[in-house]
């Protein structure tokens, strides 16, 4: 692991890093810590996605990868378009989500460079129209970078409540998968002691904030 990651944002640019452990067990919760990251101004939002992208650009899980699941950025999530960017200049092929217009909750992930086509689906979110993008099965990819509400130490990583990624990663519950890599990504104050984890939840390899890279323990 890259030594960089340690120690970004030790004077506590961002403001939360004293309080960042909170137990989790409410919707509540969800949006006491969606309301935090919301409460980040533009300057902290573009710092914290720099130093995501200085920390993890190195990384050579990324280096290696040809194949990347990523987001854009909503809600208050940390931005990866640097490491968007950087991807794409290196000649990787990268994916994002798109709503399966069919299967209630889970997702397609579309080719996505500077020239698809993109449309807003029903949350207002942009993503690649599905009929014009080609789309990849998720276990094709090297890594899914993947956006989240909150997340533990241990992997257990809390979303937005839909599940989306939880049931269109569900094959990934056989433990002996290694691909594709995930890889949750996060302000550092998104961090809470606990999360309690239910028997469908996906738990994540990785967690890359603004200020390091976290391996599950779990995992």
């Amino acid at each position: 692991m890259n030594s960089s990651v340690q120690g970004h944002v030790g004077s506590g640019t961002l403001g939360f890093i004293d309080n960042r452990f909170e137990t989790m067990i409410s919707g509540d919760t969800r949006q006491q810590l969606r309301a935090k990251r919301r409460a980040l101004t533009p300057e902290q939002q573009r710092f914290s996605g720099d130093q995501l992208g200085s920390i993890l650009c190195n990384e050579g899980f990324f280096l290696r990868a040809k194949r990347i699941g990523i987001y854009l950025a909503n809600d208050g999530e940390i931005d990866p378009g640097v490491v968007l960017a950087t991807a794409l200049k290196a000649g990787k092929s990268c994916f994002l989500p798109i709503l399966h217009p069919l299967k209630k909750n889970k997702l397609y992930f579309g080719q996505y460079d500077s020239g698809t086509k993109m449309a807003k689906n029903r949350f207002g979110i942009a993503e690649p129209v599905l009929n014009s993008t080609q789309v990849a099965p998720p276990w094709s990819l090297d890594i899914i970078f993947m956006p989240l509400v909150a997340f533990d130490r241990q992997g257990n990583r809390m979303g937005m409540g839909g599940g989306f990624y939880d049931r269109t990663l569900a094959f990934m519950a056989d433990s002996k998968r290694v691909k594709p890599k995930l890889v949750g990504l996060a302000h550092g104050c998104q961090e809470v002691e606990t999360l309690s984890q239910q028997s469908w939840d996906i738990p994540l390899h990785l967690i890359a904030t603004d200020q390091e890279i976290i391996c599950a323990k779990q995992r």
